[in-house]
């Protein structure tokens, strides 16, 4: 599906009927891994519309006149605005996709119902653990897949074939590369007050977990949640977990 949003056509994808839960993928991927990795975390919850875009310069969104992270905000709230037709919508969040997400619920705080972030890119990254493998000899897969997953068994190097790596071969890299260039988002450091869940990786090598666990202290609606076992790829690497924590998050955020 697409729709047009100022000079930029959002390609997204979309399931179920009902109260729409917007869900924003990481950098260099698309809508798939996302899509592969929440659908079975929405399994069985009723009455929820999952809306899966492609971020612009990635997937089948291009990135045409956007030149900031700000430019990228602008284009995914009024995405949201049309998509939901102006009704109340939850965001679920991976990685970088949570930098846009935080500023979201900041700009249009009485829109977004709820707040989702796993393994978010946050301002105050720190403490940043080094990368090890838990499991598998550690010589699968590529030089990405082997810095992407602590978990490295051709279970996940399956789902990483399947659900990233497509994406990442329609990643825009210049695009990203200048939208990274002015990547700051005034909104992103606002408080969230609503029903929230945050959830780290232990393990996670690129945005580690001590940034996610300041804001148990901040935000007094979320449940903060440090999983062991997991890196970055914890939505791949935890599946049953993750379900569980959507599935409460979904229920507080009705």
């Amino acid at each position: 599906m697409e729709l047009q949003v100022g000079k930029t056509l959002v390609h997204y994808v979309e399931h179920g009927a009902g109260r729409p839960v917007l869900v924003l993928h990481g950098a260099g991927v698309d809508h798939r891994e996302a899509e592969g990795c929440f659908e079975p975390a929405f399994a069985g919850a009723e009455g929820v519309r999952r809306i899966y875009p492609d971020l612009p310069g990635m997937g089948r969104t291009a990135a045409d006149g956007l030149d900031s992270a700000a430019d990228v905000l602008d284009v995914l709230c009024e995405f949201a605005d049309r998509v939901t037709a102006g009704e109340p919508y939850v965001v679920v969040a991976h990685s970088a996709g949570a930098h846009f997400a935080l500023a979201m619920a900041a700009r249009q705080s009485a829109a977004v119902a709820g707040l989702a972030l796993i393994c978010p890119l946050l301002p105050d990254i720190r403490e940043v653990p080094e990368h090890r493998v838990i499991a598998g000899s550690g010589d699968l897969g590529d030089e990405i897949f082997r810095e992407y997953f602590v978990v490295q068994t051709p279970e996940m190097l399956d789902r990483y074939e399947r659900l990233v790596v497509p994406g990442m071969r329609l990643a825009d890299e210049a695009a990203m590369e200048r939208i990274g260039e002015r990547w700051d988002l005034p909104e992103e450091g606002a408080a969230y007050d609503g029903p929230a869940l945050v959830v780290a990786g232990r393990l996670d090598a690129t945005v580690g977990f001590a940034a996610a666990v300041d804001l148990a202290d901040r935000w007094f609606g979320a449940t903060v949640a440090v999983v062991d076992g997991a890196g970055h790829a914890l939505p791949h690497e935890k599946p049953d977990l993750l379900r569980a924590l959507i599935q409460d998050w979904l229920r507080r955020s009705a």
